[in-house]
């Protein structure tokens, strides 16, 4: 349910989804009311179901609000009163169909207790709900009553009949005050302005409103083709010359009263397409519009971003000017429905930039996208410009990348190219004909060289953009129903009539992938953005992506409906959906840009599961739930410490770590702070004197601080973890774990282990040549290779005097050297052979 601001006709709220249609609404102050099949929901704050009622054997077709109770009144002529907050009934009553058939039902305003009942019969009743009486039958006027209407006045009230006349009574006295007739059948909906104007306005079945003067009890004007489907709801907004209506034909329309002759026009209005979309594709490279062409013959454009830059193009007509005057009804100039167009951003803010073909048609349109209207131009042969033929129609439609020609295949095989910007035919591909059936399918590609074509004859072409001579033609295995082309990669789809798919390499042409697995025809194809994904769907009600680098299918799922037509966004965030008999496009998430989606290739004897179009409803089906397992059972990959024990690898600390440490003592001297200054010690109050006869100060005393403030490391010095682990990898050769600790240690507080490592910081000889191993493991092992270089280097630095002393360590320190070297020299080597290569590529290449 949606709730509309009457301003703007922007969205204010929407609610949860129902699991079926819904078949009637009403509203009080508090709660909407919604109803399908037998079941009557209330819903609250405009958003989630607070209340069902379920008593119904059969569907409900009338609503009532009645103060803290609601009515409903079902097609088995049943009617119940519920009291809304205990869902409980408070009244049922059962009326004969053969005498009174409920077909109308209001709440006579000040009536209290009161309903008014009206019935196919003819004859109305006024029930007291409250006593279970019914208080008076009115005896009708033998026509079946198809809507009541309270009037502004107390006790009057509007009866709508089937046979068009509308009848304004009395209730209170019986009387009838005013009758009306309309030619255009039975009264749908009755409304009064409530301005200060009297005038009541009356829908029909043919989408017009006809609005009455009560005062001149006379026609006041007509408003004709209104809608273009019977009229389902009107209101005036009270207070205000403001009508709203809507129809069928899935549009919502406010009308205002300002003009003069009393008639109204169109303030604003939503509308989507009246019959279902049978071509959808994105518009521009943003990926915020989708162009949509439906059975209803109208092309429109919908926002993904924000409804209010919706906008219809409008309907394809031969001669726009007859057409106005004909009206909708009686146009004969309205083409037939599109069946595929392109479209193509450049330069349309210059000239059309959207080609269309229509169904049975040999003219092709053009749309101007920024004056939201059809084009000036109409493409066809020159040669039919005198006779329009019968059997020949145009089939297939592209338009090139600059936005400049369209071209354009016929069911004989003809291929015309059209100039977008004056509309004349610049020439013609092959010498009478390009192919020997039907074309099923054309494609410019990115550069304007060349144009590739597929006939029904089972036969794919590459022509000369320019010379329009035939480059390359190749027999395909079936009969091809469409084509496909991934511009930037080069890359085509073909959709055969065997169901099968093949992907075209247009550079190489050869077939490079061919999939098989849809049982029904092929309706449409989309290409991700980066050209890496193939989406397909199917009369076999079933969508799949292809991964075309894997060539395996790694996605599939069932929908209620085949999906007639398919669109993938240029940013690759959502993939959009039409399908059989639905007038919605439908947008479907592309998970993998937020989660972790396997893209693992589906088994052979895989069984899809049926997924719910998307909605509004935040329901979570078992089919998500499953996707979600999956995915949190999929092993994420780990990579190891090191690959290989021949590549050198390097620790993924952070070069903060590491990349000073040589630099430590210059950079404690920067950031040194200076001395602060002194606070003179304070005076006393009373300044003490020497005894005698000539007063003199007391000196003040100097502090004489004697005493060493150097600590003898050695002797307070407690052993450290890292040092602990130094020693105990002299006995296991183990050195893991010393490792691991300095690791994680920062700078300042490494340079700290190293220095305690030397007997005057409170180590030993036997720790500096346990360090001195570690360091001679991680250069066997290849891996930590800057950390050994880092460790090693402030090591020497801190020590160089105490190892130049100790042959043991100078042995090992020999030893470390050697194998520096030639793992240094090792890469180096690679490194030269790889900056000879590139130069030679960047020289080569210029």
């Amino acid at each position: 349910i949606f709730s509309l601001q009457v301003k703007k006709l922007g969205i204010v709220a929407l609610s949860n989804a129902l699991p079926q249609d819904i078949t009637c609404l009403a509203a009080d102050r508090m709660l909407m009311f919604a109803s399908y099949d037998n079941i009557l929901h209330a819903f609250a704050r405009n958003k989630e179901v607070v209340h069902t009622y379920d008593g119904h054997k059969a569907r409900i077709h009338l609503l009532q609000p009645f103060g803290d109770h609601i009515i409903s009144v079902d097609i088995d002529n049943v009617l119940i009163v519920w009291n809304i907050q205990s869902e409980e009934e408070y009244l049922q009553v059962d009326f004969d169909k053969a005498t009174f058939a409920i077909s109308a039902i209001l709440h006579p305003s000040t009536y209290l207790n009161k309903i008014l009942l009206g019935s196919e019969q003819g004859s109305l009743q006024l029930w007291n709900i409250r006593s279970n009486k019914l208080l008076y039958s009115f005896p009708g006027w033998r026509l079946a009553v198809t809507t009541l209407q309270q009037a502004p006045a107390v006790d009057v009230v509007a009866i709508g009949l089937v046979s068009g006349h509308i009848i304004v009574h009395n209730i209170k006295f019986d009387e009838t005050l005013m009758k009306f007739q309309q030619d255009w059948g039975p009264i749908t909906v009755i409304s009064f302005r409530t301005d200060g104007h009297p005038v009541m306005a009356a829908g029909s079945p043919v989408g017009h409103i006809a609005l009455w003067d009560l005062e001149e009890k006379k026609l006041l004007c007509q408003m004709q083709d209104a809608h273009s489907t019977a009229i389902a709801g009107m209101s005036f907004v009270p207070g205000e010359p403001l009508l709203i209506t809507n129809a069928a034909d899935n549009a919502i329309r406010v009308w205002i009263f300002d003009g003069p002759g009393g008639t109204g026009r169109i303030l604003r209005s939503r509308m989507g397409h009246s019959a279902p979309p049978t071509k959808i594709r994105y518009y521009g490279q943003n990926g915020e519009q989708i162009l949509s062409a439906g059975q209803d013959g109208t092309l429109q454009s919908f926002s993904t971003v924000h409804e209010k830059f919706n906008k219809s193009l409008g309907r394809g007509s031969i001669n726009k000017k007859k057409s106005k005057k004909k009206g909708l009804k009686l146009d004969t100039m309205a083409l037939p429905p599109i069946t595929a167009f392109a479209s193509e951003v450049a330069h349309q803010s210059d000239w059309d930039s959207i080609v269309a073909c229509h169904q049975g048609y040999i003219t092709c349109t053009t749309w101007n996208y920024q004056k939201t209207c059809m084009g000036a131009h109409k493409l066809k042969p020159e040669e039919f410009n005198e006779h329009k033929p019968i059997d020949i129609c145009a089939t297939a439609v592209d338009i090139t990348s600059c936005g400049n020609f369209a071209v354009i295949g016929l069911s004989t095989g003809e291929l015309d190219m059209y100039n977008m910007q004056s509309g004349i035919h610049r020439g013609r591909y092959g010498k009478e004909r390009a192919h020997e059936g039907a074309i099923r399918g054309v494609a410019v590609d990115g550069l304007n060289q060349l144009i590739i074509t597929a006939g029904s004859e089972g036969l794919i072409k590459f022509w000369k953009f320019k010379t329009k001579d035939l480059v390359y033609s190749t027999e395909l295995s079936s009969s091809p129903s469409g084509i496909l082309l991934h511009r930037d990669s080069g890359i085509l789809g073909v959709a055969f009539d065997d169901f099968s798919i093949s992907v075209l390499d247009i550079e190489t042409r050869k077939i490079v992938r061919t999939f098989s697995g849809h049982h029904g025809r092929i309706n449409d194809m989309t290409f991700s953005p980066d050209g890496r994904w193939l989406v397909t769907s199917s009369m076999d009600c079933t969508i799949k992506t292809w991964d075309l680098p894997s060539g395996c299918l790694i996605d599939c799922f069932l929908v209620d409906s085949a999906a007639v037509s398919l669109t993938m966004s240029p940013t690759g965030d959502f993939l959009a959906s039409a399908h059989v008999d639905d007038l919605g496009i439908y947008l479907w998430s592309n998970r993998s840009l937020y989660s972790l989606v396997s893209l693992r290739p589906l088994p052979a004897d895989y069984e899809p599961s049926l997924v719910t179009h998307p909605s509004t409803c935040p329901v979570q089906d078992m089919d998500m739930v499953g996707d979600e397992e999956t995915c949190d059972e999929m092993i994420e990959y780990v990579s190891p410490e090191q690959l290989e024990e021949q590549l050198v690898t390097l620790s993924s600390l952070p070069e903060s770590r590491w990349k000073n440490l040589l630099s430590l003592d210059v950079i404690k001297k920067k950031n040194k702070p200076r001395e602060p200054p002194k606070v003179p010690k304070s005076a006393p109050f009373f300044i003490p004197t020497v005894p005698g006869l000539i007063p003199r100060y007391i000196a003040p005393e100097e502090e004489n601080d004697t005493q060493s403030k150097v600590v003898n490391l050695g002797v307070l010095a407690q052993k450290s973890d890292f040092y602990i682990h130094l020693e105990e990898a002299l006995s296991s050769n183990e050195y893991t774990a010393p490792l691991n600790l300095l690791k994680s240690l920062g700078p300042s507080n490494i340079e700290i282990e190293l220095r305690g490592l030397a007997p005057e910081g409170g180590g030993s000889m036997d720790v500096m040549l346990s360090f001195l191993k570690m360091i001679g493991t991680m250069l066997n092992k290849k891996y930590n290779f800057e950390l050994a270089q880092a460790y090693l280097a402030l090591f020497l630095k801190l020590h160089l005097k105490i190892l130049s002393s100790e042959p043991n360590l100078l042995e090992e320190i020999s030893r470390l050297s050697v194998q520096l070297e030639e793992t240094w020299i090792h890469l180096r080597t690679l490194f030269n052979q790889s900056l000879c290569v590139l130069t030679y590529m960047k020289s080569a290449l210029l």
